[in-house]
């Protein structure tokens, strides 16, 4: 049933997008939604089909996290994918194989999420009750605003740019019923509101405590995040210390949470073993590229990105930060070269590590530095939240903080996870210290390549998507 869903829902985008009549849908094709929709059963195999989408690589499985560090200043990318090499050095051409592959596979998403949101109350099923329709629907409509909320901050300006252009992506809220539809861009604001508007909706209805779906905590810790990204910052320590306050969820002792589903995890993408076997591609998972190369085995560890001088540096700050001795490992890059990997997705035999997408830790940042920046203290005082963590990586408090300290702490946190790219646009700051490659080219101007196009492809299939961002004219 996942994989019917899977094929149906990328049918109904990419048609979508790609045609310029009417449509008449097919016997088939409603044979398909009635079957789909028939029972609880199988709607709960419409709503699995969602998260199985998400197990794609430039979803949420890797590859856009990855992308992210690339773009800042956490990994070097000394691999050989052209691709790649063009998000390292922002020279990301408008017809760029994996930035199409981002959006493309978003999108299917969305559409199986609108799927799920209109038809599951209109299944007749007396086994099927109110409250399992109501949550299943505010899942699809928790990862439909996960889904918008990559798509923005990979293809929009952040607010906080200098001379931004307003344009992002266009909000498809109504799954395809054969009426195409070529829809201009929202702003950035539009599109932020629509995730609020959906998270919201959806936060009294996720009472599932299976922290490999959506969960309520996840849905607070979202808007903390959302709000954090629009410098609402009152409104993010206020969810951020709901989050916190969840029972169902607290911050773990140590760092052995990865690939687990401890309560430090408010939502994380799992992948199995069999996941992992299912794998066709060399770039397919999130370990492949982040950990090092084993005698040139390809598929089992590429050695393509290390950890950057840079990092280490601000880890030997304090030397006894766990953070780095525990979480790191030595290795080969994939030309033989000696140097210093993660450890934190090292899954490499079975390719099944998980994908952590909101974790008890970014609360505690997420609290500390909306609430230092709006001269607060909700839940706690911003120095306390500080010192919480840095007394679980075994480094002394400190009296007194900064932003720059918190900034620093939240890398330090979150190295690897994908938060890097965005922590420092939001913040005015180029993704490049002094002295790193391709410094300029990193600052956030309307003018540099620091974010995707829109597809060129997409563009020719639907003129009103234009005109594209800026550094892309």
């Amino acid at each position: 049933m996942k994989n019917i869903l899977k094929l149906f829902s990328i049918f109904l985008v990419f048609s979508f997008l790609s045609c310029d009549s009417k449509l008449e849908l097919t016997p088939e094709d409603q044979s398909t939604l009635s079957i789909t929709f028939s029972n609880a059963r199988t709607t709960e195999g419409a709503l699995n089909g969602i998260y199985d989408l998400l197990q794609g690589y430039n979803v949420l499985n890797g590859g856009l996290q990855m992308m992210g560090e690339w773009q800042a200043d956490n990994n070097d990318f000394v691999g050989t994918f052209v691709g790649f090499t063009q998000v390292y050095n922002y020279s990301i051409p408008t017809n760029h194989d994996e930035t199409l592959g981002v959006w493309q596979s978003h999108y299917a998403a969305i559409g199986a999420a609108n799927l799920v949101i209109k038809f599951t109350p209109l299944v007749n099923d007396v086994n099927f009750s109110d409250t399992a329709k109501d949550n299943f629907v505010a899942q699809a409509k928790f990862l439909r605003a996960l889904m918008y909320f990559n798509l923005a901050n990979w293809y929009s300006q952040p607010l906080q740019m200098p001379g931004r252009s307003t344009g992002a992506v266009p909000l498809v809220l109504e799954p395809f019923e054969g009426e195409v539809n070529f829809p201009s861009r929202n702003t950035l604001n539009e599109v932020y509101t629509q995730i609020e508007t959906d998270l919201l909706e959806a936060l009294p209805d996720l009472n599932n405590f299976d922290n490999s779906r959506a969960t309520r905590g996840a849905c607070l810790a979202f808007l903390a995040r959302l709000y954090l990204y629009q410098d609402r910052n009152a409104e993010a320590a206020d969810f951020a210390n709901q989050a916190i306050n969840d029972i169902d969820f607290a911050l773990a002792p140590n760092y052995d949470f990865y690939n687990t589903t401890s309560p430090e995890h408010f939502f994380t993408l799992v992948n199995t073993t069999s996941d992992g076997s299912n794998i066709q591609a060399s770039y397919e998972d999130l370990n492949t590229p982040i950990n090092p190369d084993p005698n040139g085995i390809r598929g089992i560890g590429r050695g393509d990105t290390p950890i950057s001088q840079n990092l280490i540096d601000a880890y030997n700050q304090e030397p006894d930060d766990l953070r780095f001795s525990s979480l790191t490992q030595q290795g080969a890059t994939f030309g033989g070269i000696f140097r210093t990997f993660t450890n934190k997705f090292s899954r490499t035999t079975t390719q099944s590590d998980n994908a952590p997408v909101f974790r008890v830790t970014e609360m505690y940042l997420t609290r500390a530095e909306a609430n230092f920046k709006e001269g607060i203290s909700i839940g706690a005082n911003p120095v306390d939240d500080i010192n919480t963590l840095r007394n679980r990586a075994g480094l002394v408090s400190l009296p007194v903080i900064t932003l720059d300290v918190i900034l620093n702490e939240r890398r330090k946190e979150l190295a690897f996870e994908g938060h890097r790219r965005m922590d420092l646009l939001r913040n005015n700051m180029a993704l490049r210290r002094p002295g790193m490659p391709n410094e300029t080219e990193s600052q956030p101007t309307s003018t540099n390549k620091v974010i995707f196009p829109i597809p060129e492809r997409e563009i020719e299939l639907n003129t009103n998507l234009a005109p594209n961002n800026p550094p892309y004219l």
